[in-house]
C-alpha cells in the first residue's frame, strides 16, 4: 500500500483567524508529507505493504520504530485535517452530545478536560477524545506521534480516536508562539462536529 497526502477539503487560509495560512501550508505539505514519505520507505518490500495502519498499530511493539513514528504521524494527521472545517465550532448534536453530557457532565466540562490534556502533555504529542475498549468516551493524551490504537498504550487509555488535537509546536508556534493554551481554546472554533459524530457512530 502506497500512502498519499490527503487533499484538504478547504484552503490553507480557510481556518483563519484561528489557524494561520502559513502554519497550515507547512504543516500539511511539509510535515505530513514527510511522515508519509518515510512510512512508505519503511514498509516498502515488506509484508506491511498489505496491512492497514490500524493492523500495524495492533502489533506496533514488534515493528521498527520508523513504522511507529511515521505510521502514527500519517494516521494522526489524516484525522486532524478531517475533523476541522471553516464552518466548524458550536456543539455536537444527537447521540454524541448525549454521551458527552452523560460521561463528563456537560460539554463545557469536556472542553475543560480536553484542553487540560493538551496543556499537560509534556513536549510534543496529542490530546484525544476516544471511544475506549469498554465503549465509553474518554479523554487521553499521547507523546510524539503515538495514538490510542497502538498496543504500547496502557490498556485503560486505548481505544478508537474520534477527535485529535495536535500539540506539536509546528501546529501552532508561528501564530501562538509559546501560548499553547490559547491555541487549544481557539481550536473549538474549527472542529467539524459532523465529522466527529461520524467517527463516533463508526466506532461505538
Amino acid at each position: 500500500m502506497n500512502y498519499k497526502l490527503p487533499i484538504l477539503n478547504y484552503s490553507y487560509d480557510a481556518l483563519e483567524p484561528y489557524i494561520d495560512s502559513k502554519t497550515m501550508e507547512i504543516h500539511h505539505s511539509k510535515h505530513h508529507q514527510t511522515y508519509i514519505d518515510k512510512l512508505n520507505t519503511s514498509i516498502e518490500g515488506t509484508q506491511l505493504e498489505s496491512k492497514s495502519l490500524e493492523e500495524m498499530f495492533e502489533n506496533i511493539d514488534k515493528l521498527p520504530i520508523a513504522v511507529r513514528n511515521n505510521g502514527g504521524g500519517t494516521f494522526n494527521h489524516n484525522l486532524y485535517w478531517d475533523i476541522m472545517s471553516p464552518s466548524g465550532g458550536g456543539k455536537p448534536e444527537g447521540n454524541l452530545l448525549y454521551e458527552i453530557e452523560n460521561t463528563f457532565g456537560s460539554f463545557e466540562k469536556l472542553q475543560e478536560e480536553l484542553e487540560n490534556a493538551g496543556i499537560t502533555q509534556f513536549g510534543s504529542g496529542w490530546a484525544w477524545l476516544i471511544i475506549d475498549n469498554n465503549g465509553k468516551l474518554k479523554i487521553t493524551k499521547t507523546p510524539n506521534q503515538d495514538n490510542p490504537m497502538m498496543n504500547i498504550i496502557n490498556e485503560e487509555d486505548r481505544g478508537k480516536p474520534i477527535l485529535g488535537i495536535d500539540v506539536w509546536e509546528h501546529a501552532y508556534y508561528l501564530q501562538y508562539q509559546n501560548k499553547r493554551p490559547e491555541y487549544l481554546k481557539n481550536f473549538w472554533n474549527v472542529i467539524d462536529w459532523k465529522k466527529v459524530e461520524q467517527y463516533f457512530e463508526k466506532y461505538r
